[in-house]
């Protein structure tokens, strides 16, 4: 091939998603601020992972129902998601990020301790509003200061690491939460809602540590202000193989619901048999196994797409997300309360999820230049947002109203439509 035939080549795969790029030496991804961000991470997860994994046990000890925590995620992931959008925003007009990521990760920290003085369930929508805020603020810029940390080649083994710590924490929070209810289970004959309390005022001591390590560790690149970036007129400017990616990921989105509701969903089919609170630490540690898939796989599956098609992997991680979802609503429609399945289903909400968060945020940075990156992390984590939003107050209404089963069998017809879509992108940038 001639190197004008190579160039147009190049310029029609730009709309669809950049392939691979040459590999560097395998060594220089692994430096200070990608394992600073990973410790940063396994803190973080550990401590908010450890309330989440507990939460819907606490809603039914106070006597909120199921479309309490689909109000709950949803309206956190919508306050997230749109904060993204500024945040990374601001990032890039400032031209620093460390501050402000930092902020966000304190924010999280102290947040979960609300939980333990809620007596209804609207404080517990505040203390996750709270700390989603902080969340959704930091991690949009947070990325972006990864992307900018490595090489391009190498990029899919940094974003694979960070999420392996990531998740790390998020094996270690609910493995503590299990435990702790355990142990603190004694207190439950006074109030039932005791133990839980305790647990969410722990969350403190990893949440507070993940913003200090982050400071202390990690180094940011100086860059220059960008004082007349304009909002919308960098976002109008975003590539159009960019903003086709977006669709399939805001179509699988609005089928993508909190994770909270596969505890729940877990701690209800389990409860009539076990009792509510052994039921809710069976469904922890499912929790925990799907988080430790999660770990296992996410820097494999980053890894590999430094050599592969990132697109189309992401597309077979939305498709195993769809039958890991038809599971559940299958177990709740014939009322299966096997839970070795159950077991299975949690493992493989784990691959699905490391390929979701791996992939989506490596693939924005092959899209978005330095300069406009935290915006281009804003918007993803925006259409991510919208998505959570509506998928998790839609299959809470459905599932009050009508039944489980009917959630979940929504939240799986929804997915399928965006990994077909996604997948007919992917599709597309072949034939080129």
């Amino acid at each position: 091939m001639n190197q004008k035939t190579s160039t147009s080549k190049i310029e029609m795969n730009k709309d669809i998603q950049p392939g691979p790029v040459a590999q560097t030496d395998s060594n220089t991804w692994l430096n200070r601020n990608v394992v600073g961000m990973g410790v940063t991470s396994f803190l973080s997860d550990a401590s908010h992972e450890m309330a989440t994994t507990v939460l819907p046990g606490f809603l039914a000890v106070i006597g909120a129902p199921p479309s309490a925590l689909g109000f709950i995620e949803g309206i956190s992931d919508a306050v997230s998601s749109f904060i993204k959008l500024w945040g990374g925003w601001i990032s890039d007009k400032l031209g620093h990020r460390k501050t402000l990521v930092t902020l966000g990760y304190f924010l999280t920290g102290i947040a979960m301790a609300l939980f333990a003085f809620a007596t209804t369930w609207f404080l517990v929508l505040v203390g996750r509003v709270v700390g989603w805020f902080g969340r959704g603020f930091r991690g949009p810029i947070r990325d972006a200061m990864l992307a900018d940390s490595v090489d391009a080649a190498v990029r899919g083994k940094a974003f694979g690491f960070h999420r392996f710590g990531d998740t790390l924490g998020a094996f270690v929070g609910p493995l503590l939460g299990v435990w702790l209810l355990g142990i603190w289970q004694p207190t439950a004959l006074l109030d039932p809602s005791q133990p839980f309390r305790s647990i969410f005022l722990i969350t403190l001591i990893p949440g507070i540590l993940s913003a200090v390590v982050f400071w202390i560790m990690t180094v940011e690149r100086k860059r220059a202000a960008n004082h007349h970036l304009k909002f919308w007129g960098t976002v109008r400017s975003l590539p159009r193989g960019f903003r086709r990616l977006l669709l399939g990921v805001g179509i699988f989105g609005l089928g993508d619901f909190a994770p909270t509701l596969l505890i729940l969903a877990a701690t209800t089919l389990l409860t009539p048999e076990h009792g509510l609170t052994h039921a809710a630490q069976f469904a922890g540690l499912m929790y925990v196994v799907r988080n430790i898939t999660y770990a296992l796989a996410s820097f494999p599956i980053g890894a590999l797409t430094d050599t592969m098609n990132r697109v189309l992997l992401l597309a077979l991680g939305y498709f195993l997300a769809v039958v890991t979802i038809g599971g559940f609503a299958l177990a709740f429609y014939l009322e299966w309360t096997n839970i070795p399945f159950l077991f299975v289903l949690f493992a493989l909400a784990g691959v699905f999820i490391a390929a979701e968060d791996t992939l989506e945020s490596a693939i924005t940075a092959d899209f978005i230049p330095t300069e406009t990156r935290g915006i281009g992390m804003g918007v993803l984590g925006t259409v991510n947002g919208i998505g959570d939003f509506g998928a998790s107050v839609l299959v809470g209404l459905l599932w009050t109203a009508i039944s489980p089963a009917a959630g979940f069998g929504f939240a799986a017809a929804i997915m399928l439509i965006g990994a077909i879509v996604l997948g007919s992108i992917s599709t597309q940038q072949k034939k080129l």
